[in-house]
């Protein structure tokens, strides 16, 4: 099994000009039940399906399993989706040794801005770049699969 581990935080700064690369997702679910979720995500022109399970206590761990698809087979799943599209750009911001993937989203979920950084295991250290700001790992609020449920402009 592929255990995913990282942890997630809130943007309050400027974090662009640090970027290196970027790209437009667009995502929705088949399934959206907690502990296990179906994703059909298509990123710039190629297209996923990624399964997770459910996050451990501290909600930084949990498996995951994808696989890219056509960009075609991904656009008929996108089809069977759940109501609700997540819609967002992700922009690459390396610190130290790391990689944060920071996604600024739009529509429903405009005005939010979090950064995630994947770590090797749960008590690994790593750089915090300066724009970030509040820890919201393991707040479910967070998860793509709840803010297309409950958008951010809606709390």
């Amino acid at each position: 099994m592929a255990q995913e581990i990282e942890r997630k935080f809130l943007v309050s700064g400027e974090f662009k000009p640090f970027a290196f690369a970027q790209s437009r997702i667009v995502q929705g679910y088949i399934s959206s039940a907690r502990g296990r979720t179906v994703r059909v995500r298509i990123r710039d022109d190629k297209g996923y399906l990624t399964i997770k399970g459910a996050s451990n206590a501290s909600g930084t761990s949990r498996y995951e399993w994808e696989k890219e698809l056509p960009l075609s087979e991904a656009e008929e799943l996108m089809k069977l989706c759940e109501p609700g599209i997540i819609d967002k750009t992700r922009y690459l911001v390396r610190s130290g040794e790391h990689l944060f993937e920071v996604d600024e989203f739009y529509g429903e979920n405009e005005g939010l801005v979090v950064a995630e950084v994947e770590l090797e295991s749960e008590d690994e250290a790593f750089v915090k770049p300066d724009f970030i700001g509040e820890e919201v790992t393991g707040d479910i609020r967070y998860y793509n699969s709840q803010l297309m449920k409950k958008p951010y402009k809606t709390w």
